[in-house]
């Protein structure tokens, strides 16, 4: 088990194209009053990274998904290794040699990471489990990925970057000849990514063929050999990457040339304070935290994995327990021991989970936006049907969210829009400062410059918004200034327009830090 990926997949001598592994041939998919799939064509090859784009609602995991017999097709055929196939189920074209790693995370958070890894595959010693080899042969998978994770730890004490993580090495010892990434480094730092790449030039060193899902379109050219663009459940084209650029990639996507990444800046900071913290310091690692924030402003939050920004924001959200310091809110100090004390004070924290932390994705969009004000629409102790039908109206009209209609259940629409919904939720409770964790993990590019616009236009409003990012261009691109945290301290406060991407990392690091 010393090597990533053994005994299956073979090695492609360097420069020789191989035959497509797997094939898929006019592919059709439909759901009730949706052609989610329409005559889509697909090949991979072995030994090559084969990236799949489009925006959300493309079709790209619902093709993956057909692959893997999660989803059967209308129409179409699927073949593998040059036979037709049609798998039942995800576990049948696992066995076969197909293996996929979910955007969404599918994890049991209350086993441990050994025990995830090799969930219905544990080795045994006689009757039972051999827990020793277990967490042995799980933790080679894990020191492969070169991640601080033990394979004993429980997954939910772990972070969303390295639950991630925990999935890739899940699907490495599952020796996969096709390996399918949805989304893999979404949540991940830089160096992070730099370790998943080299994992994956390995693997395609050893004949392994991965489609490679991204909304994260710059870093696509340090790994993939070929692209193919999907648009509307639609094929586009597939072209081989180092004769296509980024733009040709989001021109195909979107239908249309985007020539600005990110939004001009209507908002413009002011010197009246709104937010303040002082000397805060919590259980999960933030310690003597300091930072302003000025109405009209967008203040950044940037560092490595468990540097401190999501916990100094949980912190101050109540999340988690703070063993000292002060929270002032337009020159008040205010007590928040729970999230309920921050609510009420006008305090939203939205988690870099949406799905697990934000939304109720099986409740409609009325429902998801009204929940957090709940009073608001209720009348003689029953909600009122049409003033929470007015107030979901006047939020998808305000945030500009695409759904068929205010009864639409949330788990149905795009990425970018179920954001939104998010944000119309706290809009609602007429939150005054909005700390947003992740706004655009998962999102595409047209979606996220829609996001991009809508946190602008909050700030013009006079809403306190902070930006937690891993996305350094996000940070130079969206943000005044920027806080960046070191081992659960800020180690620098600088001014966006005046620093680039070395210095917050150097400060990120601890190469430098700045008397506060």
């Amino acid at each position: 088990m010393s090597a990533v990926i053994s005994g299956q997949a073979a090695r492609i001598p360097e420069g020789e194209v191989a035959d497509p592994i797997l094939k898929a041939r006019g592919v059709v998919k439909r759901f009730p009053g949706v052609l989610a799939l329409n005559n889509i064509q697909l090949e991979l090859r072995r030994g090559e990274v084969h990236a799949l784009c489009g925006e959300n609602g493309a079709g790209k995991s619902t093709l993956m998904k057909v692959v893997t017999g999660q989803l059967q097709p209308d129409e179409g055929e699927v073949t593998y290794k040059g036979q037709p196939v049609h798998f039942d189920t995800l576990q049948d074209s696992e066995a076969a040699g197909i293996t996929m790693i979910h955007q969404e995370l599918n994890l049991v958070p209350h086993l441990t990471v050994a025990e995830n890894i090799f969930l219905a595959r544990e080795p045994k010693k006689g009757w039972f489990v051999d827990r020793k080899k277990m967490e042995a042969d799980a933790q080679i998978f894990l020191d492969r990925l070169k991640v601080n994770i033990k394979a004993s730890d429980l997954v939910l004490s772990l972070s969303v970057a390295r639950q991630q993580m925990v999935e890739i090495a899940k699907a490495l010892s599952l020796n996969a000849e096709v390996l399918i990434m949805d989304e893999p480094t979404s949540a991940l730092t830089e160096s992070e990514i730099d370790q998943l790449f080299a994992i994956i030039h390995e693997l395609k060193r050893q004949g392994v063929a991965i489609a490679y899902i991204s909304h994260r379109l710059q870093e696509l050219g340090r790994i993939v050999d070929r692209v193919t663009v999907m648009r509307d459940g639609g094929y586009v084209w597939t072209k081989p990457f180092d004769e296509v650029t980024v733009d040709d990639i989001v021109a195909a996507m979107v239908g249309r040339s985007l020539e600005q990444q990110f939004p001009e800046r209507v908002s413009t900071p002011t010197d009246e304070l709104i937010f303040e913290v002082r000397n805060l310091s919590g259980v999960r690692n933030c310690r003597n935290v300091n930072f302003t924030l000025r109405r009209g402003e967008i203040l950044g939050f940037a560092g490595l994995m468990g540097a401190g920004r999501t916990e100094t924001a949980r912190a101050i959200f109540g999340a988690d327990p703070k063993t000292g310091g002060e929270v002032l809110l337009e020159g008040e100090e205010i007590t928040i021991a729970s999230p309920v004390d921050a609510i009420k004070a006008g305090i939203a924290y939205l988690a870099e989970d949406r799905k697990l932390n934000g939304l109720s994705v099986k409740m409609t969009v009325k429902e998801n936006i009204t929940m957090a004000n709940i009073e608001a629409v209720v009348r003689h102790g029953l909600i009122d049907k049409a003033a929470e039908a007015q107030a979901a109206r006047q939020s998808i009209a305000k945030l500009g969210i695409k759904t068929p209609s205010i009864d639409q259940v949330v788990r149905n629409l795009s990425g970018g829009n179920q954001q939104k919904v998010v944000i119309g939720k706290w809009l609602f409770r007429e939150s005054r400062v909005l700390f947003f964790d992740e706004p655009t993990r998962g999102i595409d590019v047209g979606a996220k410059f829609a996001i991009y616009q809508l946190l602008d236009q909050l700030a013009s409003e006079g809403i306190g918004v902070v930006m937690i990012t891993s996305e350094l261009p996000e940070i130079l691109g969206m943000t005044d200034r920027v806080v960046v945290f070191h081992e659960g301290e800020v180690s620098g406060i600088l001014e966006t327009r005046k620093t680039d991407q070395e210095e917050i990392m150097q400060y990120a690091s601890g190469v430098k830090r700045m008397s506060l």
